[in-house]
């Protein structure tokens, strides 16, 4: 039975084992009224999630306890955490303010890497590593977005950077996806639409929503790789209204996926290996939707859990 974890802000993590018809809090032993930011757990450490918070990087064992885990990030608000899917004791760990570290031996030390991000920016101050996403491709590729300051690459593990700003009208980057359509593809959501490249991206292309607000949040693919993604798109953060869009074609063409009336903008989507066709998405503020059959249909959930930014279900 997959297990499902939601990040709140201000109520810590919470998690349901019965595909979220009921819910309790996780991370056992931790200070709940906590602010999370981001989950990642790795299918060869069955049960371990690990946590991005205000409270620095958290992590739980099999059995629901949960520790602190220090870090040069403590003192910062993590925003991003993601596991090589080939080791899982690879760590990395993006920072508000922007910074971002790595570890080779499960969490035990970390290193700075020495990305080159902006110090400050004039609409939220600093900036914040929206998403970490390890290259399915090429083991030594990792990508990164920054909300403000585009879309950064890496192609040896994090030891150099290159800033991939070229076409970007407003640099705010909330989340980024790739996809191997005949060769790598790239789609970053931002906060004026979305963007795609097909040069590794070293150049960007808009592509307007048929939408009333172009503001996008997190898009993922389905988790067979089929050409199947997803887009969370609204009126703003949080916003009063939005719509969960569906592409078959990696990100070419787009339609709603007719979740129901969200109360705010759709933030994010997970998915998984396991079962492909069990999806899950929540809103921002709080709704939490559910789909058994790859998307095509969707339930609303009965509970509510006030701001969600982040959302994990592994088996």
């Amino acid at each position: 039975m997959a297990k499902l974890y939601a990040g709140t802000v201000g109520w810590g993590v919470w998690a349901s084992d019965d595909l979220g018809e009921s819910w309790d809090f996780a991370f056992r032993g931790l200070y709940t009224e906590c602010r999370i930011w981001a989950l990642s757990a790795h299918d060869q450490q069955a049960g371990v999630v690990w946590a991005g918070s205000d409270s620095g990087l958290l992590r739980q064992d099999a059995e629901g306890n949960a520790i602190h885990v220090p870090s040069p990030a403590d003192g910062a608000r993590i925003w991003s955490v993601a596991q090589s899917p080939k080791d899982p004791n690879t760590i990395l760990i993006g920072t508000h303010p922007g910074a971002l570290y790595r570890s080779d031996d499960g969490g035990d030390s970390f290193r700075q890497l020495p990305i080159d991000l902006v110090d400050s920016c004039p609409f939220i101050g600093k900036p914040r590593v929206t998403r970490i996403r390890f290259d399915p491709i090429d083991d030594d590729t990792i990508w990164v977005s920054v909300e403000i300051d585009a879309v950064h690459r890496s192609r040896d593990g994090g030891e150099s950077w290159q800033k991939l700003d070229n076409g970007f009208r407003f640099p705010d980057i909330h989340d980024i996806a790739v996809v191997n359509d005949n060769g790598r593809k790239l789609l970053a959501a931002t906060a004026v639409g979305l963007y795609s490249s097909n040069d590794d991206g070293e150049s960007w292309n808009w592509h307007k929503l048929d939408s009333e607000w172009q503001y996008c949040r997190g898009i993922k693919p389905k988790a067979d790789n089929r050409g199947v993604l997803f887009l969370c798109n609204g009126d703003g953060p949080p916003g009063s209204r939005g719509i969960l869009w569906r592409s078959r074609d990696y990100g070419e063409s787009w339609q709603d996926a007719k979740i129901g009336n969200a109360n705010s903008t759709p933030w994010m989507v997970a998915t998984h290996p396991a079962d492909p066709n069990l999806i899950f998405c929540c809103t921002n503020l709080g709704q939490i939707f559910r789909s058994s059959d790859g998307g095509e249909t969707w339930q609303k959930l009965p509970r509510e859990l006030g701001e969600i930014r982040t959302l994990l279900w592994h088996p």
